[in-house]
């Protein structure tokens, strides 16, 4: 069926139509006829059936009053209507229904979906009368309080626009580079945004998003600092706020569009704002339990990252030294030499030596048990003690033993057994690889109390993308599966259910 034309459409009825605006519109047939501009559209499909079918095509319009309105073409009419669409032409529908709106991934405020029947006549609107204007977008802007609010309801798709501060865990200070294959890999770019009133957000683009965003980004001729992006899905994992591309979303940067040319000349006029920082200050680390961030492990295209672990000291692994000598000026492991310490990374062939923490301690919550490393500073926020003073302290009480006499955990650590600590942990490449399956510990966030149990929540994948955020693990405990990211998943090892040893201090 061809795409009949207006004046076809008029000689059939036998009069000339009656416009209409989408305010107008309730639920019900119309013959009337709409004017608009199509913003953009794209396919809906349904995931949970194999093969994603194609469900229709979704649409964006607006009219010459500015009122943005769903639009909706069912997958039998589709082939008909989907050649002639172009996104920023100007159309003419006749005969339709007006259908209540979706409650979920709504990308406009009106409750109401133009809905395409068999009797509908589109036609482009060639002809515009010059009493007649249409904007070109229409931007529905959020707060990051609106954002949270919001968060894992599956309610409302909104715009953000910000400035950009990290791309793929790069800075902006030189120029991130992306790798073309390992965007089309892993289907998603990483950026951290920061809001103009709010805090640095992790942003995920998927799909086409993240091609778009790969093309505007890697073919501008400066580094890129603006970027808008539209009918974002908001998700709240362990209570962290994350947004999410969806396949109706679209993506512009910097002098793209009228939004992101007014934020970059406010950007550029508060210099002290866009003033670069290190990605360990925007990066903000996720609440993981135990069993997730195994889970994070396995999963084929995990990368270095930390996250925040709540977890209980069960014991203070005895079998292994808990300290090491350091070169005093980089902390790097020194090594003995024919007459003095020597340090590889510095180059020093004289270094003075001072005591780090490198203590193993076995770890627990509710479902899993871990083995972390308490390294540096880390271990003086645990004990209150520095590694240094407490090795001194030994050695001068037990003079009488030799220099290879290995010290046991002092006591400062073995008291800490008991207690709960947010543990600020890295998972490194080896970690990927299995050469070390200890957890590192870089920071103690707070004290704690062990949180429950946490209950399995609704299945992160984004409902019309058929995506799983690299965060977004399903909930941990016994059994906790995750996607290996080719759509298979791996069970933990039994060997990570949690046990609460009996121990004397």
């Amino acid at each position: 069926m061809a795409m009949k034309s207006a004046a076809t459409s008029q000689f059939t009825t036998g009069k000339a139509p009656v416009f209409m605006y989408f305010n107008d519109i309730s639920l019900g047939p119309y013959e009337s006829q709409l004017r608009f501009r199509v913003i953009h559209f794209w396919e809906a499909k349904n995931i949970a059936k194999p093969g994603a079918p194609l469900i229709g095509i979704e649409l964006l319009l607006i009219d010459e009053q500015g009122t943005e309105m769903q639009g909706f073409i069912h997958s039998s009419r589709a082939s008909t209507y989907l050649p002639h669409l172009k996104a920023g032409a100007t159309y003419t529908l006749q005969n339709f229904y007006g259908v209540k709106s979706k409650e979920i991934y709504r990308v406009a405020d009106q409750s109401v979906t133009v809905s395409f029947s068999n009797g509908s006549v589109l036609a482009p609107l060639d002809d515009i009368p010059a009493s007649v204007s249409f904007p070109t977008d229409r931007f529905r802007f959020h707060t990051y309080e609106d954002f949270k609010a919001n968060g894992g309801l599956r309610g409302d798709l909104y715009d953000v626009v910000g400035h950009l501060r990290l791309v793929n865990g790069q800075s902006l200070i030189d120029r991130p580079v992306l790798d073309k294959a390992e965007v089309i890999s892993t289907r998603h770019i990483l950026v951290h945004l920061q809001l103009r009133d709010g805090p640095v957000m992790k942003l995920y683009l998927w799909d086409q998003a993240a091609k778009d965003f790969y093309k505007k980004f890697t073919s501008s001729e400066v580094t890129p600092t603006v970027l808008l992006v539209t009918t974002i899905n908001p998700k709240l994992f362990a209570g962290n706020l994350s947004l999410s591309s969806m396949a109706s979303s679209r993506v512009f940067i910097d002098k793209d569009i009228q939004p992101t040319i007014d934020y970059f000349s406010w950007l550029n006029s508060n210099p002290e704002i866009a003033k670069r920082v290190n990605a360990d200050e925007v990066t903000m680390a996720e609440t993981m339990t135990i069993g997730q961030i195994f889970a994070y492990i396995k999963q084929k295209n995990a990368k270095e990252a930390s996250f925040d672990c709540i977890a209980t000291i069960a014991d203070v692994v005895r079998d292994s030294a808990w300290y090491y000598i350091a070169c005093s000026d980089c902390q790097t492991k020194a090594t003995r030499g024919p007459s003095s310490l020597m340090c590889a990374k510095c180059g020093n062939t004289n270094v003075v030596g001072v005591a780090n923490y490198l203590a193993k301690i076995s770890v627990y919550d509710n479902d899993d048990q871990a083995v972390f490393v308490l390294l540096g500073d880390a271990g003086s926020e645990l004990t209150g003690k520095h590694a240094a003073e407490l090795v001194d302290n030994y050695f001068e009480a037990n003079q009488e033993l030799g220099a290879g006499h290995q010290m046991p955990p002092p006591q400062a650590l073995i008291d800490t057994i008991g207690q709960t600590h947010k543990f600020r942990v890295k998972v490194s490449k080896l970690n990927f690889t299995g050469k070390i399956q200890a957890i590192t510990v870089t920071k103690i966030v707070s004290p704690e109390v062990l949180s429950p149990v946490p209950t399995p929540t609704e299945n992160p994948h984004n409902a019309e993308d058929g995506v799983v955020l690299p965060s977004a693990i399903v909930a941990g405990g016994s059994g906790v599966k995750a996607d290996d990211g080719d759509g298979s998943t791996g069970s933990r090892d039994a060997t990570h259910k949690a046990k609460r040893p009996k121990h004397d201090k």
